[in-house]
């Protein structure tokens, strides 16, 4: 028996809600897209269902999502999570789905990559981490899961990054590792 898709678009009234907080947050936080205009990026996001559905699941989650540049190649508004902590919706996971899979006993409910799939979002890289960080201090009290080189996760280690003493730290995990102050951040490109 086949399982019904996930309807991937918001009510009316969703919608107009989630604009309204996106809003709220990209004026109150113009040092984050300096130089970008909230009517063309509310118009991209009009445009793209999909794309608001994931910024919705963002949201939900506790990511709280904002606009923290555009891609000149292409035009397309990068939004990040810009919650002070890694998303409270989103913690105690391990890293993937081989990792769930591991655990023989204390499994956790999920696993960041699969959650952030489901989503329609991507883990940020290392270097979109260190990005956010110059745009405040995030992760002071938590650390989230950031996307693992290949290379790194065949041998079964997985990235984390948070902020303590002045500082950002990445730092290596067993994959299959999870801790209630640890999730993940997602990006999204609209």
């Amino acid at each position: 028996m086949r399982s019904p898709k996930t309807k991937k678009t918001l009510s009316p009234a969703q919608r107009e809600e989630l604009l309204g907080t996106l809003q709220a947050r990209f004026e109150k936080n113009v040092r984050r897209h300096e130089g970008l205009e909230w009517a063309k990026v509310k118009a991209k996001l009009e445009a793209n269902a999909e794309k608001l559905w994931s910024l919705h699941e963002m949201e939900k989650t506790g990511g709280e999502p904002d606009v923290v540049g555009q891609d000149k190649k292409t035009g397309e508004c990068l939004f990040f999570d810009c919650s002070p902590e890694s998303p409270e919706g989103r913690t105690s996971v391990c890293y993937d789905r081989e990792a769930l899979n591991s655990r023989k006993e204390h499994k956790p409910k999920n696993n960041a990559v699969d959650m952030a799939a489901g989503m329609g979002i991507e883990l940020l890289t290392e270097e979109q981490y260190r990005e956010l960080q110059k745009l405040g201090n995030f992760d002071t009290k938590s650390s989230s899961w950031l996307k693992a080189p290949a290379e790194m996760r065949k041998l079964g280690g997985a990235l984390f990054g948070d902020h303590r003493f002045g500082r950002v730290f990445v730092y290596h995990n067993g994959a299959q590792s999870y801790y209630s102050g640890r999730g993940f951040r997602g990006s999204l490109r609209v």
